[in-house]
């Protein structure tokens, strides 16, 4: 057995019992991590999912204005050539019990209109507010969805760590810290039995000489 690979001493014995109560500490801690990030988890799979129904309906309500803008313009790529390309994207970060979680922010303004008015009509602003609309949802999204991918992946290790420490190391460390424990009161017991051998041989000896000086 692996514990009777360690020689039965009071100084191995000491070692395995810190060895034993880290492990044990280590264990609580990943145990209280992995609750932590599966609470967090749970949340961001609560807002995914209503930010996946909102941004369903936002497309859909986007392509409809994008095709009633192109019957009533034909097609519209000269006017969207003319929407800059969105550089306001900042992106951040935010630590939960040591996972870095990506923080994505959208800088906020008014929604500009870079084409004329003159050969434009309402269908083709109403396409623009639609999809500016889709763009802020997208950013949102893919906030929560990359967060919790690496939530998961987090979640997954300490799992795997926590199971390791419960399954594999407290157990073995437990048998270890048993085994040498019981040696040693072995051999306790056993210098003690030794110990009054001894003391009875003497008393022994003792007597007769005691009784020839009577």
């Amino acid at each position: 057995m692996a514990e009777q690979q360690v020689f039965p001493t009071k100084g191995n014995l000491i070692a395995m019992k810190r060895s034993l109560s880290l492990a044990l500490l280590g264990y609580d801690l990943l145990d209280r991590k992995r609750n932590i990030l599966i609470r967090e988890l749970m949340s961001l799979v609560d807002k995914a999912a209503e930010l996946r129904g909102t941004i369903e309906d936002t497309y859909k309500e986007a392509y409809s204005a994008l095709q009633l803008a192109n019957i009533s313009l034909g097609v519209i790529t000269p006017y969207a050539e003319c929407v800059p390309i969105e550089n306001g994207l900042t992106l951040t970060s935010r630590s939960v019990m040591g996972v870095e979680l990506p923080k994505v922010e959208i800088e906020p303004g008014k929604l500009d209109i870079n084409y004329g008015f003159l050969n434009t009509t309402a269908q083709l602003d109403m396409a623009y507010i639609a999809f500016d609309k889709v763009k802020k949802t997208t950013v949102l999204l893919a906030e929560v969805e990359n967060s919790i991918y690496r939530l998961s992946v987090a979640i997954r290790k300490t799992q795997r760590r926590a199971n390791a420490l419960q399954n594999i190391i407290i157990p073995r460390d437990q048998a270890t810290v048993k085994y040498i424990s019981d040696s040693l009161e072995e051999k306790e017991r056993e210098e003690f039995s030794r110990l009054k051998v001894i003391k009875a041989v003497k008393l022994k000896k003792a007597v007769p000489l005691n009784n020839k000086e009577d």
